[in-house]
Order: C-alpha cells, then sequence, then structure tokens
C-alpha cells in the first residue's frame, strides 16, 4: 500500500463527514483529498464512496476497508511515536474531551505540573458538555459520566457522582423546607431538558422502604445541567444536581441538603477512556497516569451524601 495520502484523505473523510472538512483536518485542498480519494480508489479497484453535491455515504466495500485503514493509521501513528520519543520525554500533541464543569476542576489543574515536566508535550482541552465520538474527532482521552458502548475504547473508572436535592436557605426562608417529597410539589422547581422529552422522574423512598417516582413541575428548565446550581444560589427554587459540584457551596452554607434519608438520587458513574491500542503513545501514557493517580487521591471525588452528613451535619436541612 503506497498511496498513504489517499488512506488518510479516506479516513478522515469518513470521520468527517465531508471533503471540506477532511481537507482541514489535512491542512490540504479539497481538490487534493478529492483527487487522492479517486487514486485510491483506482489502485483498489472498487468505489469507496458515493459522492454527490449534497450527499457523501461509505460504500459496502468502504465499510469493510474503513476499520482496516484506521487500524493501519493507528499502528503507524504508534511506530512514529516509537522511534521519535522515549517514554522519559514524551512528545506532541494529547487532545483531551471532558465536560465543562469536571474539566475545570478536576483536569486543568493538573496540566500546568505536566507541560513543565514535558516542555515537549502540548495538551488541547475541549471543554464540552457534548459527547462526541472520541476516534472521529481525533481525541485521545474523554471523560464523561456514563459507560460508553464502544468495544474500541478502553475504559478506567474514575468515581460516582451521586445526586442529591439542594435550595438556598434564602429560598427555604421564604417559602418554607418540604418534609416530605410530595411537599415538593407545591415548590418552585428547576430542572434539565434533554430535547423535547417530559421532565425526569426523581426518586424517593417510602418510611417502609419502597422506591417510587415523584416528577417535578419545573418553572426552570435548561439544557445544561451543569447550570442547575446557579439557579438554585439565585434562590430559584430546588434542584437536584451532582453532589461534587454542589461540595463548595454546601461547606460555605450556600445551599442546603434537602431529605437525603428520603431521596435515591441515581448517579452517574465517571470515566476515562481513551482508542484501544497495543501501544499506546507515551505522550498520550503520562497524561493517562497523572490524570489517574490525581482523582484516585482526590478524597472529594470519592464522597458520599452518607460521608458528606457525617462530616458536616449542619449542610442538611432539618
Amino acid at each position: 500500500m503506497k498511496n498513504l495520502q489517499g488512506l488518510l484523505a479516506f479516513v478522515e473523510t469518513v470521520n468527517t463527514g465531508s471533503l471540506t472538512a477532511a481537507a482541514e483536518r489535512l491542512d490540504v485542498s479539497p481538490a487534493a483529498v478529492s483527487k487522492n480519494l479517486a487514486t485510491l480508489e483506482r489502485q483498489l479497484g472498487v468505489r469507496l464512496l458515493n459522492r454527490s453535491t449534497r450527499r457523501l455515504s461509505t460504500t459496502e466495500e468502504g465499510q469493510h476497508f474503513l476499520h482496516r485503514a484506521q487500524t493501519a493509521l493507528r499502528l503507524l501513528d504508534e511506530a512514529v511515536a516509537d522511534v521519535s520519543q522515549s517514554a522519559s520525554t514524551p512528545v506532541g500533541r494529547v487532545r483531551i474531551s471532558v465536560g465543562v464543569g469536571f474539566g475545570r476542576q478536576w483536569v486543568l489543574p493538573v496540566l500546568p505540573a505536566l507541560t513543565r515536566m514535558y516542555p515537549q508535550l502540548q495538551i488541547d482541552v475541549d471543554l464540552n458538555n457534548t459527547v462526541v465520538n472520541l476516534v472521529a474527532e481525533g481525541c485521545d482521552i474523554g471523560i464523561r459520566g456514563g459507560r460508553l458502548e464502544d468495544s474500541s475504547l478502553i475504559v478506567r473508572r474514575v468515581c460516582d457522582l451521586p445526586v442529591a436535592l439542594f435550595a438556598s436557605p434564602a429560598y427555604l426562608r421564604l417559602n418554607g423546607s418540604p418534609s416530605t417529597p410530595e411537599q415538593l410539589l407545591q415548590h418552585s422547581c428547576a430542572t434539565p431538558r434533554f430535547g423535547h422529552a417530559p421532565p425526569a422522574a426523581w426518586r424517593f423512598k417510602s418510611p417502609d422502604g419502597r422506591s417510587y417516582e415523584l416528577t417535578p413541575k419545573p418553572q426552570l428548565t435548561t439544557t445544561d445541567p451543569e447550570t442547575l446550581l446557579d439557579l438554585a444560589l439565585a434562590d430559584v427554587g430546588i434542584v437536584q444536581a451532582s453532589l461534587l459540584q454542589a461540595l463548595p457551596y454546601l461547606r460555605s452554607g450556600r445551599l442546603k441538603l434537602l431529605m437525603p434519608e428520603l431521596h435515591q438520587g441515581v448517579g452517574l458513574e465517571f470515566v476515562l477512556q481513551y482508542p484501544h491500542r497495543l501501544y499506546l503513545a507515551p505522550r498520550v501514557r503520562v497524561v493517562v497516569d497523572a490524570l489517574m493517580q490525581h482523582f484516585q487521591e482526590s478524597s472529594d471525588l470519592h464522597l458520599s451524601v452518607e460521608d458528606l452528613i457525617k462530616a458536616l451535619p449542619s449542610c442538611v436541612v432539618t
């Protein structure tokens, strides 16, 4: 296989969905991408892509070829990494995709020390709450809530993210504190909105231990769950949000924890993921190792609601 440019043009065109986007990724012109694709198809003797002015799609032969082409390029990248750098001096760019809140609080603080330790390492952090396809977007590391079903990814558990109910002391002084889940229906609430789906139910347990659900009637909704605490801090009402995000406000007294003995929040598992590789490039490995060590040593990341109440009983509304 001598047409490396054709191979790159094919994989990037499929990953990005257009010749123009592939050209930007490869830093060449769209005409060059089209020419390299045509040369590759001529060498293989099959059509890999169906192209029109409106639509681009992969042929059946192209689908079969894609996986092996991606594997070949990854192996080539690893071979280059092995001969151009050593494990003690990682070189090159590492791209991390992580949610805005978690990235700002738990990822960015780790990176300055890494770049000082390895001056030839460049780290690109994509702070975005939208789940991305790591391979298609060219990311080396992804950190997200929930386990994604992709067998091509290595998954490392970071922590659980329990959720709980919160409100500001000012709101509770003005409106009273609910003592039963049913009383929540008389309170102002804010919830996340996912497309046109109705608000998700909140889960509780009855005095006899039975689980049941109650759907709040929100006066405010937001497409970004990370902004729910901002609304609670603005005295809007009661929110269900991440305990981890709420910790600073619970400790400062700006938020209160509601009905922890009755609320059964279903939290997410946070995981770190990276594409499966036979030999993980040193530039990626040092970042993965540094992040995982930081996560493991950060006690707040592993704090449960019960642990918090024991350590800070004043955070609970009584």
